[in-house]
């Protein structure tokens, strides 16, 4: 298989030499010439052989710059090609992107990614979502970058957006487990009973029904900053988690535990909260209970 491959970052660049080293060959196009093979999204699909279904892989962000990138791919592809959108846009997208390309006979699979930096060494697992037509043409990709074994790929569905539903799902769940281990290991360093956080963690990983690879990453960068005090307490989220909850809604799913976990993210970018304020005056008002002010210059808080 001949493939193109637009957007080679952290997540394209891997995949391009997972999928070179599993037999596909690939021809990449990247803004930045220091990792480009051609120099246009044109020159790439003039690369691609016309004797098959020509195939283009998105890797670029969600929004605006993946909906231009295959309005582009559109005018320059044909009867019979195919866009794949790999990146992290919200299913809504798909199903405008897949009827754009419909009118000009080119399909689409939307297929969500995850692996990271790691998916170069064990591979990525792919939820893709598209007619099984189109699924097949794709599908040399798809087994060169999954892991090894039986998992890490799954047809979600049909119907355009699929895949990346099914990926923005395991995303919001993501959030959750992450939350979950955050908190225990707040509560670990908080009491004098435990002397070691750290080996409490590592001997999670193995038989217990909490072991994850999630929980092995946080046992390496304890190893690093046994108490996290190089970072600050932000976390950045990419919209996934948002877009599930908002799913739920629209479904009438109740989300307890994810949408908490979403919220926890906001509240790590307060640096004083304005709703705990107001707690804090209505205590006062009602019960006298004592409230904190901010120092006087050169004064201590009261």
């Amino acid at each position: 298989m001949h493939l193109g491959l637009v957007g080679l970052g952290k997540m394209g660049g891997n995949m391009r030499t997972r999928m070179r080293e599993h037999g596909v060959t690939v021809t990449g196009y990247d803004r930045n010439p220091e990792v480009s093979d051609v120099e246009s999204l044109e020159a790439l699909v003039a690369a691609l052989p016309t004797d098959a279904p020509r195939v283009v892989w998105v890797m670029v962000p969600a929004g605006d710059p993946t909906r231009e990138t295959v309005r582009a791919l559109g005018e320059l592809l044909g009867e019979g090609d195919l866009v794949v959108d790999g990146g992290n846009s919200r299913y809504t997208d798909d199903q405008s992107n897949a009827a754009m390309l419909a009118e000009r006979g080119v399909g689409f699979v939307d297929c969500g990614v995850s692996g990271g930096v790691w998916g170069l060494e064990n591979g990525y697992a792919l939820m893709c979502g598209g007619s099984d037509a189109d699924v097949a043409k794709v599908q040399p990709a798809f087994d060169a970058l999954r892991p090894e074994g039986d998992s890490g790929f799954v047809h979600a569905g049909q119907q355009p957006g699929a895949g990346h539903f099914a990926k923005m799902v395991h995303n919001g769940i993501e959030y959750a487990i992450m939350q979950a281990y955050a908190e225990g290991w707040e509560l670990l360093e908080a009491t004098d009973l435990v002397e070691n956080v750290t080996d409490v963690f590592d001997s999670w990983r193995e038989g217990t029904v909490i072991r994850s690879w999630l929980l092995d990453l946080l046992v390496s960068a304890l190893r690093e900053d046994t108490h996290l005090d190089q970072l600050r307490g932000y976390a950045d989220d990419s919209g996934e988690g948002r877009w599930t909850v908002e799913a739920a809604i629209d479904h009438a799913v109740p989300m307890h535990v994810i949408a908490s976990s979403l919220f926890a993210r906001f509240t790590s970018r307060q640096e004083d909260s304005p709703a705990m304020k107001a707690v804090a005056a209505m205590r006062n008002q009602f019960g006298g209970h004592a409230v904190h002010t901010p120092p006087p210059p050169g004064g201590d808080a009261s």
